[in-house]
């Protein structure tokens, strides 16, 4: 059975402190898409919809509206592992950039070409599933071999340099010089 939106709330902001409505939104929305393609199953039980600002689980915002304080729940590994993939893949970006994202990809287009302004429209798991699942595969389809990629990550000139996380412009620079 899947966990509920509430818990993995939860669980992202104890990882990520001072995480804001809206950008919280958008990483539930981002893990459930990732879960989707790599389980198979549903993240969590509740629905997502389209809202002129962007996705949202309508019942965990209504809990936030209302003050209600996030527990941490007991989660699943599978469950740890997609919130904590979710955080270091989109963590960083700034609600904005997540926004402009989502925007532009296909559930959010097809929930947004028949909502009327103002008012929301269901994102459907499977057009979150199919979206997310082609996604995995496109970016698995750099031909890129996994043992080269750990040498390269684990090689010397990166030693000698000041320690600091990869920005997502770093990873595309280096994915384009190896195409």
């Amino acid at each position: 059975m899947p966990a509920s939106a509430h818990d993995i709330a939860a669980a992202l902001r104890q990882r990520q402190s001072r995480l804001g409505a809206k950008k919280l939104q958008a990483l539930l929305y981002y893990a459930q898409g990732h879960h989707l393609s790599f389980f198979g199953s549903p993240l969590f039980k509740e629905s997502i919809s389209a809202w002129d600002t962007g996705p949202g689980v309508d019942a965990l915002w209504e809990e936030e509206r209302a003050g209600d304080a996030l527990e941490l729940p007991e989660l699943s590994e599978a469950e740890l592992n997609t919130v904590g993939y979710v955080l270091s893949r989109y963590g960083k970006l700034a609600t904005e950039e997540l926004e402009r994202r989502i925007h532009v990809e296909a559930p959010w287009m097809r929930a947004e070409a028949g909502r009327v302004p103002g008012r929301s429209a269901r994102i459907e798991l499977e057009w979150i599933r199919e979206f997310f699942s082609a996604q995995a595969m496109k970016e698995n389809d750099f031909g890129l071999d996994p043992a080269e990629v750990k040498r390269t990550l684990e090689a010397t000139q990166r030693r000698d340099k000041p320690r600091r996380t990869d920005s997502l412009e770093d990873i595309r620079a280096w994915l384009a010089a190896r195409a």
